[in-house]
């Protein structure tokens, strides 16, 4: 990180110096027109690579919080198939298997939701459950054909719902690169900087402008930071599956 920093900052000063020792050996003519085009064409570079950086960015963080939404509805769903898949298993197995999905829900629900929106893991006791319904899909020596296939059903969506809790484990810790939030701060800086280097004659038209485009930049880098944590802010992955499948839970 801080070395791509270094290397940053290094080739910019050696760029200045380059510029600093050309206007000092070579300075212009004096009858030399300005070259407005240049810095016409340096700050459409600018406004191009800082929309590469963006749209980056964009696509990184809305796909993360899709593939968190995925790992929801999977986990929920999968929970929801093996409690209905209950209904074909012994009374007994049946009940036991029903009182761990629903132990199991509320906890994702009350315990792991809250702290996955201060961004912290779920922790172990989800996985501790899982496990004791993990013991309850277990097929008895006695159990009929038809309750085996149930039984089998059951443990590969169980299977599914360990992948999708996996999933959502790792959901919790993506994040953008800080790589990128460096381009994101410092990309939206000279864009708008590069603004006031052009003369506009209606200040009045200036100001709209400069306006403008700092509010979408500073939209655009808000939305960003919105879709950054998966579980958190006004853009959030929420619980929402599981209360659906769950409405008591």
């Amino acid at each position: 990180m801080i070395e791509i920093f270094a290397v940053v900052l290094g080739i910019a000063v050696i760029a200045a110096g380059i510029v600093v020792i050309r206007h000092h050996y070579w300075p212009p003519a004096p009858d030399a027109e300005p070259r407005e085009d240049v810095a016409e064409y340096i700050s459409m570079m600018v406004g191009v690579l800082y929309a590469l950086v963006l749209g980056l960015s964009m696509v990184s963080v809305w796909e993360s919080r899709s593939g968190a939404e995925g790992h929801v509805q999977a986990e929920a769903s999968a929970a929801h198939q093996i409690r209905l898949l209950a209904a074909g298993l012994p009374a007994a197995q049946a009940e036991q298997t029903r009182g761990a999905v629903d132990m199991y829900v509320h906890t994702v629900v009350s315990a792991e939701w809250p702290a996955m929106r201060s961004g912290q893991p779920p922790g172990r006791r989800g996985w501790d459950l899982l496990n004791d319904l993990r013991a309850a899909s277990q097929v008895p020596a006695d159990a009929t054909p038809a309750q085996q296939a149930t039984l089998q059903e059951s443990l590969a969506q169980l299977s599914t719902l360990d992948d999708a809790r996996r999933g959502r484990e790792a959901d919790v810790g993506n994040s953008l690169s800080p790589v990128l939030w460096f381009g994101l701060i410092v990309g939206g800086v000279l864009t708008v900087a590069f603004m006031f280097m052009f003369g506009v004659r209606r200040s009045l038209t200036h100001v709209v402008m400069v306006m403008g485009l700092t509010g979408l930049i500073t939209f655009t880098v808000l939305l960003v930071y919105q879709l950054n944590h998966p579980f958190n802010g006004m853009l959030a992955v929420d619980s929402t599956p599981f209360s659906r499948y769950f409405p008591g839970a």
